[in-house]
């Protein structure tokens, strides 16, 4: 028999179980976590604040910064408060709806980070390769176009996801163990094929992110170029400083995202414990490292935080 009353299946609520094997850790785990959710909240927060108040920083590239800084803001909030809740209070109930929107806007937030790394890394090609046609290159028309296209880029690559697994009937365990719903772990659970959940949600996302790394290594491959034809030292450091903190970010991101997403399509021998730790920093630990990164790397940035933070030592 294919088919299921879908209605009868879906009403009840899934129960995050947290991090299989390290139940009795839970409490000990959570500090860090916290702590490195605090320092994510607060980062950004600073960086999004310093961003809208000061005109000197109202210029493409930290355009792209603050929709990074929004998305990183989604990424983390969309799972550590869960996360947090969990180890604390032990296994909690999330409801199927809650459930599809946590899983959704986690991978949103995926999709879209790689696709604002790849807009930034069009910004820097753009003010190094051509820096006399910066500004009528990257008019703010130009820019609301490339933020509302990512945007719905990554909308349309990842919501068919959603779907795919309202469609599912989960007549089995309703225990996900794991702090929050994602969306192959979720689709595991149901008693049908999920051949189309695993070949969709892999391949569809993994190709999206992919074009988005080789376009990114075609600009910096292309800005190294050149970097290095420039007649000057100075000007060589000063545009390879201009970069730095985007080359940082974009290591940060995608080792551990294509790690995460390679291990649970293929790493059967990768223990599940580590899994799913791993899956937990990748959600906080990139959105707490990079306002730190752009603001240590990124002079405008830097200056900003000081006069903020000690307004009578920078005087």
């Amino acid at each position: 028999m294919a088919t299921y009353n879908l209605t009868g299946y879906n009403t009840g609520p899934f129960t995050l179980s947290g991090i299989p094997g390290l139940e009795q850790y839970h409490v000990w785990i959570s500090i860090p976590f916290c702590f490195i959710y605090m320092v994510a909240i607060a980062g950004n927060s600073i960086l999004l604040y310093l961003i809208a108040v000061e005109h000197s920083l109202h210029t493409p590239m930290f355009f792209f910064l603050s929709m990074l800084a929004i998305t990183d803001l989604i990424l983390s909030t969309t799972c550590i408060p869960k996360t947090l809740t969990i180890f604390w209070l032990g296994p909690q109930k999330i409801s199927f709806p809650g459930c599809l929107t946590q899983l959704f806007f986690l991978h949103y937030s995926f999709v879209l980070d790689s696709a604002i790394l790849l807009a930034m890394a069009f910004d820097r090609y753009v003010a190094i390769c051509s820096p006399l046609r910066y500004t009528t290159i990257l008019t703010p028309k130009t820019i609301a176009k490339i933020a509302v296209g990512i945007s719905l880029r990554s909308f349309f690559v990842f919501v068919p996801c959603v779907f795919l697994v309202n469609r599912l009937p989960f007549c089995k365990t309703h225990i996900i163990s794991h702090t929050y719903c994602e969306h192959i772990g979720v689709a595991r659970l149901a008693c049908a094929d999920i051949s189309i959940n695993i070949w969709y949600g892999f391949c569809v996302p993994i190709m999206t992110v992919i074009t988005d790394v080789v376009l990114i290594a075609i600009s910096y491959t292309l800005i190294l170029c050149a970097v290095f034809r420039l007649p000057s030292r100075d000007a060589r450091q000063k545009a390879l400083g201009t970069c730095g903190s985007h080359i940082c970010v974009i290591i940060m991101f995608y080792i551990p995202a294509f790690f995460s997403i390679l291990a649970h399509r293929f790493g059967h021998n990768v223990p599940r414990t580590f899994h799913i730790m791993f899956a937990n920093l990748y959600v906080i630990i990139p959105p707490a490292l990079n306002p730190i990164v752009y603001g240590v790397k990124t002079k405008q940035i830097r200056d900003k935080v000081i006069i903020l933070l000690f307004p009578k030592g920078s005087q």
